[in-house]
């Protein structure tokens, strides 16, 4: 999800320079809602449910690496192939850096492909006609840097295009939810985890003070934001979405609270402020982009990717009260 949220700027630039051009993006199937809402054609005339992109080609790399000698990933490999041929691309862009989505952008048979010289993965820029030298310390930053080569022009960022669709919203307007704080407890890994009982107590106040907050979660979840809810006094209430749902109800809150994570990025690339909260993943790099934000990060904390289930130590460092503080900064002193 972060990946494409990171992409999500440097698309919608080339959008607006470009209008008229077809811009087809391969996205993993899970994810797709992020381009365009069900059961929207994902192909077509763009629309408000899908305004960014004309084509999407829905791939599942994942169930293709775990069966890669069945008969039945071949198939569907080959009709991907078929499908990105169709599109009779002239360039495509790599933006993830990785040697899965470097092969897809041969596969496109586009004759031009841009990418960072320095990809993700060392293998990937081996696919590229052209290597960019990115500038920039944030990965949103870089991946504008390589639509600008593409565009051989400065380029102008504005609020990421993501789908708007009508039936999300008249669901939040009948349940009346408007003029809240939203916290994402949720984190990739433990490592990144600031604890349920914190993010409880970050809302408890937020709740005494009359701001309404809601916790959203994501897949295996549940029980982490019931635990915020319940370490709220109940002053907190936990909401269910899908993507779409997700992204209609980040459009309208004032302040989003939480980790190095998807929802963080999906409210940054909306403009809503963001109150971040890190631990071992480089805020330089990975920090919310293009919206008022504080970001909050022990000073021990030491940059690291691996996987570890224990919170980092540095992490525990950032206490609640460091939190409703940097909200009162971004929501105003007068709201806590």
């Amino acid at each position: 999800m972060g990946d494409i949220l990171h992409a999500l700027p440097a698309a919608t630039a080339l959008r607006n320079t470009f209008p008229e051009a077809t811009l087809g993006w391969v996205i993993e199937e899970r994810w797709a809602e992020l381009l365009c809402t069900l059961p929207t054609p994902r192909s077509g005339p763009r629309s408000p449910q899908r305004p960014l992109v004309d084509r999407i080609h829905a791939v599942d790399t994942k169930t293709w690496r775990h069966a890669l000698f069945s008969t039945q990933t071949w198939e569907r490999i080959a009709a991907t192939l078929s499908d990105l041929r169709a599109g009779e691309y002239q360039v495509a862009v790599d933006l993830q850096g990785a040697a899965r989505s470097a092969i897809i952008a041969r596969w496109s048979g586009a004759a031009t492909i841009y990418g960072a010289a320095q990809a993700r993965e060392n293998v990937a820029s081996m696919f590229y006609t052209h290597q960019v030298i990115v500038r920039g310390a944030n990965v949103v930053e870089q991946n504008i840097a390589i639509a600008e080569a593409v565009a051989r022009q400065p380029l102008n960022v504005t609020e990421a295009q993501l789908p708007n669709d009508p039936n999300a919203k008249c669901s939040l307007d009948k349940e009346g939810i408007r003029d809240f704080v939203l916290l994402s407890p949720g984190a990739g890994w433990g490592a990144k985890q600031w604890p349920a009982e914190r993010y409880g107590s970050v809302a408890g106040t937020l709740g005494e003070a009359g701001i309404p907050v809601l916790v959203n979660f994501g897949p295996g979840e549940e029980d982490l934001a019931r635990k915020v809810e319940s370490s709220s006094g109940n002053r907190a209430r936990v909401i269910s979405t899908n993507l779409t749902q997700l992204i209609a109800l980040t459009r309208r809150t004032r302040l989003f609270i939480g980790g190095d994570s998807g929802p963080m990025h999906l409210a940054a690339a909306l403009r809503v402020p963001v109150v971040a909260i890190f631990g071992p993943t480089d805020p330089a790099r990975n920090g919310p982009f293009g919206t008022r934000n504080i970001v909050l990060r022990g000073a021990s904390s030491i940059t690291s990717h691996k996987r570890r289930s224990e919170p980092d130590p540095g992490l525990l460092e950032i206490t609640p009260e460091q939190v409703i503080d940097a909200a009162k900064q971004l929501l105003g002193k007068c709201c806590v």
